[in-house]
């Protein structure tokens, strides 16, 4: 009997980017769990995932609260954000409010 494959939540507005990630990380093994959306995100974490990638430029929930929203819920798993923005500050700002990356 085989373990169940790990979780992985990817929250991306952008189709490409979910694709991309989901063939990468689901030739490793891995069960992806897409969010093209902060809303869609908040109701997948109740699918328990160990990592989420995060991209801070959502339609309808702004990242950084998304990601204090996350931190809210479930302070454990870890949060990599995935960001093509050029913003120190904001890069800052979302480790400050608990991203591991």
């Amino acid at each position: 009997m085989s373990a169940a494959p790990v979780k992985v939540l990817v929250i991306d507005d952008e189709p490409p980017i979910r694709k991309l990630l989901r063939m990468g990380l689901s030739t490793q093994g891995y069960e992806i769990l897409e969010a093209p959306s902060g809303k869609v995100a908040l109701e997948l974490l109740t699918q328990g995932p160990a990592l989420i990638i995060l991209d801070l430029g959502l339609p309808d929930i702004k990242g950084h609260e998304l990601l204090r929203m996350i931190r809210g819920r479930n302070d454990g798993v870890p949060i990599v954000v995935l960001s093509s923005r050029d913003d120190e500050a904001g890069k800052v700002q979302a480790l400050d409010l608990g991203a591991d990356d």
